[in-house]
């Protein structure tokens, strides 16, 4: 979507049943940034994805925007956002369990259907008039139920599709799809809001779903790399939280992660107190700047799609220019500058994502992918119900910028601090030397420092 504390490789051991020659000459290891979509399985998904992301990009922009004209509030964005990721933080292991035990393309086209249907939902309450804020959260609060066996089982399936080869090009691809879907939603969005009004985004969320659906049900079982299932069994989600407590290289990239979605990636909150409160702009500009922030993420998403293995130095160094543009931006003055900054934002932003999840994904047993993706998941998006709120209410009491800058600012210390743990666990240390006549930083093993001494 690294093996050892502080390591920066995958780990040399792999299952035998990861390693199990694909049943398809298009499983074969390839390099190149769209080399998984070689893969027929994984082009399927692939499209299908282009297609609802673009809804769901949609749907969120225009939903943000929706309560904001209810409420008026910044908190009321905040609890929307809170109740649709609530589930993953009270169920979210139960959905790994799950996605480990059943049948991961059935339990999809279920949950994809899911999906369609709430938007439609909402869709329908919209268009005839009816819609309440109250509506607008529940809807949210059942997209999050949905979400719970969705996410660790879409996650978790990448690698069943394209195998252990092509595992980490296919996650950045997964990225590279979701940022480009934002690149036209919020656009396509701000238009639609301003011209023929929120409902008709919201249909199309909903329609886009049938997209997925149809890839899916064309799918080759027979190509797909078998992992074989978990059977039903007591204390199946005790393992699978023993098994990260006894791994440093799972635990600490899923912690930081959580610091990052927790407090760092309240954009909704942030975006529309901008717009409205800071820069005074309407529904276009807003989704002008939502796009913004997607040439980033794409970016970092296909760079991340180019690099072969992830590495831990690369995710806490993301992390703390994430945290450090976040403050930045936060104190810009200019309206062109904060936009300018949403680029960058979006690059760093998604470098960290893609690499703590490829991170853990390929250091993870393929028989307890589930389960640990739904705890990666649990801490990344479930910490959102605990910090949207918080920082929404930051934001509305203190202004925008007070609200953005703490976000910053706490994900910069955290991941400064994680990657101090890091570097000590595995006997790292910080190296600067005056070369060529400018400085050079770099990080080097505490016993190579001592033999050059």
């Amino acid at each position: 979507m690294s093996s050892g504390s502080g390591a920066d490789s995958a780990p040399a051991h792999q299952p035998d049943h990861d390693r199990k020659t694909p049943r398809t000459s298009a499983g074969k290891a390839n390099r190149g940034t769209f080399s998984s979509l070689k893969v027929r399985n994984y082009r399927l998904f692939f499209t299908g994805a282009i297609v609802s992301n673009t809804g769901t990009w949609m749907a969120r922009i225009t939903q943000d925007w929706l309560v904001l004209k209810l409420t008026g509030s910044s908190a009321a964005v905040g609890v929307t956002t809170a109740l649709q990721f609530l589930p993953m933080l009270l169920f979210g292991l139960y959905g790994g369990v799950l996605a480990d035990r059943y049948p991961k393309r059935r339990i999809l086209l279920i949950s994809q259907g899911a999906m369609g249907l709430c938007g439609l939902a909402l869709a329908a309450l919209t268009l005839t008039g009816q819609v309440q804020v109250w509506h607008v959260y529940l809807i949210a609060f059942l997209l999050g139920m949905v979400t719970v066996i969705d996410n660790p089982t879409r996650q978790s399936f990448v690698s069943e599709m394209v195998g252990p080869a092509q595992l980490a090009n296919a996650v950045s691809l997964n990225s590279a799809n979701f940022q480009s879907a934002r690149l036209v939603g919020p656009a396509v969005a701000g238009v639609m809001i301003a011209s023929v009004g929120s409902g008709w985004s919201f249909l199309i969320n909903g329609l886009s779903f049938l997209a997925p659906l149809a890839g899916l049900l064309l799918m080759r079982p027979a190509e797909l790399h078998r992992v074989p299932r978990v059977p039903r069994g007591k204390g199946q989600l005790r393992e699978g939280l023993r098994y990260v407590a006894g791994r440093p290289d799972l635990i600490w990239p899923i912690v930081l992660v959580g610091f990052i979605g927790t407090f760092g990636f309240n954009f909704p909150i942030w975006l529309t107190a901008f717009s409205a409160d800071v820069f005074h702009v309407g529904p276009g500009v807003y989704g002008f700047l939502n796009t913004l922030m997607a040439l980033g993420s794409l970016a970092g998403a296909l760079l991340a799609a180019r690099r072969a293995t992830s590495r831990l130095r690369m995710l806490v160094a993301a992390a703390v220019l994430f945290g450090a543009l976040e403050v930045a931006a936060a104190m810009s003055p200019y309206f062109w500058l904060f936009a300018l900054l949403l680029v960058p934002i979006g690059v760093v932003g998604l470098t960290v994502n893609i690499t703590a999840n490829s991170t853990v994904q390929m250091a993870t047993d393929p028989l307890m992918r589930g389960r640990v993706m739904s705890l990666y998941m649990m801490v990344f998006a479930g910490g959102t119900p605990l910090g949207a709120p918080l920082v929404g209410w930051i934001t509305d009491t203190y202004g925008a910028r007070v609200g953005f800058a703490v976000g910053g600012l706490v994900s910069l210390t955290a991941s400064a601090a994680i990657g101090l743990v890091l570097a000590r666990a595995g006997g790292l240390r910080l190296s600067v030397a005056w070369r060529g006549g400018h400085p050079r930083v770099s990080v080097t093993p505490r016993a190579r420092l001592t033999t050059a001494a």
